[in-house]
């Protein structure tokens, strides 16, 4: 029969009787062996078995928006589970592209974008993929309605949880866990805030959050918490201040003493002498070891073995 309802295209083969597009398969000749299958029932795809056997391998093929696809190979013949998964990613991810449907990046930003009734709407902006996945991933389960996430909600993709809120019906993800019982939702709310608070005075980047790094009392009192963070106080910041005067590090009196004896360009021997009268055991990596812990903090930076104070 040779390649009779066969379309090449540039990278696969499109099956064609009657120009109805039946399926597009990447490999000649399992474009082949599903001509065939399909011409043996008569094109009609409610006859297509979901598993075949070709040469040594099974083949998962699945009827999807009225084509037949070919999902998978396998060495042994997969359960029904591996099933139910390659059809969820395929409607995920049809075209194999790097984020799949929905998802595009915008700068450092993932958007999670869809066309309804002619018109664009966006449901959330992130950080990272996992994020995005797992958010456009619940959407499509939840025919796109944001109303249908629980505040804590269990991600089948990385097996973890994620706490969910959504605002101005844009779908924030606050944390995400390992196990429900580590979720302490007051502390994952105080650091929300907490990084939208770092956005806005410049002490962090965190672009997704834009939008609401003016609205921190509304959401202080939506979340019934203070905006809190282990290392940094935002009480009482005047907008038209130098922040960094104004913010109030939470950093032990040996840190705070380190700190301090940094200026510009400072040499170790300097900041060493600076501390005398905090000498005891192991006196330098005390001071190492602080350095490093101010240095985490963006506080302080090594330049050439001088220390700094950084401009935040």
């Amino acid at each position: 029969m040779g390649e009779k309802y066969l379309r090449e295209n540039k990278n696969s083969f499109n099956i064609v009787k009657k120009s109805k597009i039946y399926a597009k398969i990447t490999d000649l000749d399992d474009a082949i062996f599903i001509r065939d299958l399909l011409i043996q029932n008569d094109w009609d795809l409610n006859k297509i078995p979901q598993i075949i056997k070709k040469d040594d391998d099974y083949l998962v093929l699945a009827i999807i928006d009225e084509k037949l696809h070919l999902l998978g190979k396998y060495k042994t013949q997969p359960d029904t589970l591996t099933i139910i998964n390659l059809i969820k990613q395929f409607k995920r991810n049809p075209n194999n592209s790097q984020y799949g449907l929905n998802i595009t990046r915008v700068f450092d930003t993932l958007v999670i974008k869809k066309q309804i009734a002619g018109d664009s709407y966006i449901f959330g902006y992130y950080d990272n993929f996992e994020d995005a996945r797992f958010v456009r991933n619940f959407l499509l389960d939840h025919d796109w309605n944001v109303n249908a996430f629980r505040e804590i909600e269990f991600d089948d993709e990385t097996h973890s949880y994620r706490v969910v809120s959504i605002i101005d019906d844009y779908v924030y993800v606050l944390g995400n866990f390992n196990f429900k019982s580590q979720i302490n939702l007051e502390r994952v709310y105080e650091e929300f805030l907490a990084k939208i608070s770092k956005h806005k005075y410049g002490l962090a980047r965190y672009p997704y959050l834009d939008s609401l790094k003016d609205r921190i009392p509304e959401l202080e009192e939506r979340f019934q918490v203070k905006t809190k963070d282990e290392n940094w106080s935002f009480d009482n910041i005047d907008d038209n201040g130098s922040v960094l005067n104004q913010v109030i590090f939470n950093l032990t009196p040996f840190q705070q003493a380190v700190l301090n004896s940094i200026t510009s360009d400072t040499s170790f021997d300097e900041i060493k002498r600076s501390l005398i009268r905090y000498n005891s055991k192991n006196f330098e990596n005390k001071i190492l070891r602080n350095l490093d812990e101010l240095i985490d903090l963006d506080l302080v930076e090594e330049r050439d073995g001088n220390y700094s104070k950084t401009k935040l």
